[in-house]
């Protein structure tokens, strides 16, 4: 039964709180007037989208309640929430006022332009699906991100964050996946080889030159497209009917662009003649062309991967020399490369031959020829000569980490951080690439921390080792078998006393060894914020110190990481051991240095320590986080119900990857939230700091049989 509407006065009070007009003074009794005519499911919808972008910007949140109530009558909801959530993503990326552009956008919204919106592909549904598609394909590599319409400068390819052609959506996704295949092969065969500004300005109308490049070189991609992926370009031709006829002219200049031989040398050759055409083609999927982007990409790549590629060969031939024990390294004129493309079913490779000597690139190598040929369609000789001694800086060159210390020098640089969402409890969804994230060594200090504490904690040390051996040969044997490694000599003993007894045999005389292997990756995120200085700090140093020792007996692999940050551009990981580096004196160095840095905030930390777990192939995967408090950040949102629900958010995006998440604590107050983060079983609460070296190991026995 449908529940009444709201009355205006019903609504006021809320609009009042969410807008906080006492400081805005935004005129909710007109918005709850328009809302207080819809029915209640309108109301509720539009009422809690208000809710929800309030959380991100009050100002967002009125201007999106005063357009809702006139959009919802013609605009799918699905469609109207895709909109909401852009919105708040562009204030994040942007600001404010670019955020409110894109609100007013909507006012624009024509029905007859978006009949088929109900069943359009969202950006964020398509995207990683053609990001793995786009990766599988020969050439440059290209990152795939959001825009208002779909182009590529050669390195991204930009789509629109709804695509809504057809009434399908299957049909739509498919619309997205051309689209992505046009660009690669703009990328690919040589469409961004060329300057296009330059080209189109030697016409009296350069937008209309370049829209008659782009259509002839669509023709000519679409062609290569059948070549090379056939099965794609079924759908394309598929897709394309509902485009009108091409013209004779069009239909002549399709027959030279579709031969096998074809380039954008015959696009160009054919400009003049496609100028002249009153009318040109434009086909469902057809890309936009930027040629300020491209231009600035390319000249951004030109001199960087040459000096690479010759810094590179330089390399190869001083390790060739070493194994010839050749001076061609000492020659003040290196001998150049000689290189050979070739293109086998679309895949683009190299075979290089470096003084004299065949040999294998490698694949940074194989990825710089890649990208210089995709440039020129050739390897220019100047980019063959390996590179003299001194004649580049390689900290020019390569790029290298940027340094996370260095965050608060100046206006700060995400190039090189990794990048992780975080949940918007308010919103009800991501941020999209919120939280920077870099990794950093903890600092190794060489004093005597190890052995003390192997000499404060001797005798536990002693039987902890006697609980992780029997715990590492548990289950190995099985006695009295009908065949076996060995003879079970107290089985053997009973059954000839039953035949002496007149009685029959038992033939279960022999042990057999189970070899139930272990097979377990668990990583520990040990909590490293400025309120585990002190007693936690020490006691977290020495059950790390305990855990090693024991997990070097039982053979698991481990790996350990700290965490903290201030605020979310600055979030830190400490390395301590990898999965894939031993225990040895540098990880005790480590742990020792293991020092208290700023704030608690969780989720990223949760998610990057996921994503390596995800690469250890075990059959059973664990991640233990070590804490003193709740999720916590200076002067941020994070502190309170945001941080709990982000990183409870993190925790069952890595419980659905079959990670079994389980939190150590020496939160007294604990009880208040981590049953809401972890589960009721899944935590344990320490009251004293000091029974954590001893209690750690009892600990990750019960989580991990």
């Amino acid at each position: 039964m449908a529940r009444p509407p709201l009355s205006a006065a019903d609504m006021e009070a809320s609009l009042h709180t969410w807008l906080e007009t006492e400081f805005t003074y935004f005129k909710v009794e007109e918005l709850a007037g328009e809302l207080a005519a819809l029915a209640r499911d309108d109301q509720d919808f539009i009422l809690g989208w208000i809710r929800r972008i309030a959380s991100t910007h009050i100002t967002l949140a009125w201007q999106f309640g005063r357009r809702a109530p006139a959009l919802l009558p013609r605009m799918e909801r699905r469609l109207l929430e895709a909109w909401a959530v852009h919105t708040c993503d562009v204030f994040d990326r942007t600001g404010l006022q670019t955020a409110l552009r894109v609100m007013e956008q909507v006012d624009s919204f024509d029905p007859a332009q978006h009949k088929h919106d109900a069943a359009g592909a969202l950006f964020e549904d398509f995207a990683p699906v053609l990001g793995n598609f786009v990766c599988g394909l020969s050439g440059r590599r290209l990152r795939i991100e959001e825009g208002d319409k779909a182009w590529t400068d050669g390195e991204r390819i930009v789509l629109p964050p709804l695509v809504a052609e057809f009434s399908d959506r299957d049909d739509n996704f498919q619309l997205a996946k051309v689209m992505v295949a046009l660009a690669w092969a703009q990328t690919r065969f040589g469409t961004l080889r060329v300057d296009h500004a330059q080209i189109a300005a030697g016409y009296a109308d350069p937008e209309r030159a370049l829209s008659r490049l782009n259509a002839l070189e669509t023709l000519r991609l679409s062609a290569r497209i059948a070549r090379d992926l056939p099965g794609l370009h079924r759908e394309m031709q598929r897709l394309a009917r509902v485009a009108e006829p091409l013209t004779p002219a069009w239909q002549a200049f399709a027959a030279r662009l579709t031969r096998d031989d074809a380039s954008i040398d015959d696009s160009l050759a054919l400009l003049a003649a496609a100028y002249a055409e009153p009318e040109s083609p434009r086909w469902t999927g057809q890309l936009d062309l930027r040629p300020d982007a491209v231009a600035a990409a390319r000249a951004a790549r030109l001199d960087k991967e040459k000096a690479r590629l010759r810094v590179r060969l330089a390399e190869l031939l001083e390790e060739q020399a070493e194994n010839r024990a050749s001076a061609a390294s000492q020659d003040t004129h290196p001998p150049a490369a000689e290189v050979e493309p070739r293109d086998e079913g679309g895949q683009l490779d190299f075979d290089i031959t470096l003084d004299g000597v065949p040999l294998a690139p490698p694949d940074d190598v194989r990825q710089l020829l890649t990208s210089v040929y995709l440039d020129f369609g050739e390897i220019p000789p100047e980019y063959l000569t390996p590179a003299g001694e001194g004649e580049y800086d390689p900290n020019l060159v390569f790029d290298r980490p940027e340094d996370p210390d260095a965050v608060w020098h100046g206006t700060y640089h995400e190039k090189g951080a990794e990048l992780y969402p975080e949940w918007d409890h308010g919103r009800q969804h991501y941020r999209k690439n919120w939280c920077v994230m870099r990794e950093k060594t903890v600092p190794p200090i060489q004093d005597d921390f190890y052995r003390q504490t192997l000499v404060k904690h001797q005798g536990a040390v002693k039987q902890l080792r006697r609980k992780f051996e029997a715990l590492r040969d548990e289950n190995r044997l099985d006695r009295r078998q009908t065949q076996g490694d060995e003879i079970d000599l107290d089985a053997l003993v009973e059954a000839l006393a039953d035949a002496k007894d007149g009685r029959e045999m038992s033939d279960r005389l022999f042990v057999r060894l189970h070899r139930a292997e272990r097979n377990i990756a668990v990583a520990f995120l040990v909590d490293m914020s400025g309120s585990t200085k002190g007693w936690i700090n020490e006691a977290e140093r020495e059950a790390l110190i305990l855990l090693c020792e024991a997990l070097e007996l039982l053979g698991d692999r481990y790996a350990i990481y700290g965490f903290s940050g201030t605020t979310r551009k600055r979030c830190e990981l400490f390395r301590i051991k990898t999965f894939d580096e031993p225990y040895d004196d540098e990880v005790k160095a480590r742990i020792s240095g293991i020092r208290p840095q700023e704030y608690t905030r969780m989720g990223f930390a949760l998610r990057h320590l996921s994503k390596l777990l995800n690469q250890v192939d075990a059959r059973t995967r664990v991640l233990v986080t070590l804490s003193d408090g709740r999720p916590d950040d200076y002067f941020d949102v994070y502190r309170g119900e945001y941080g709990v629900e982000d990183t409870r958010m993190a925790l069952l995006e890595a419980s659905r990857t079959g990670i079994h998440p389980f939190c150590i604590t020496l939160d007294r107050e604990a009880r208040d939230y981590l049953p809401h983060m972890y589960g009721a079983a899944r935590y344990v609460l320490l009251d004293d700091v000091r029974q954590l070296p001893l209690k750690v190991t009892d600990i990750y026995r019960r989580i991990t049989t």
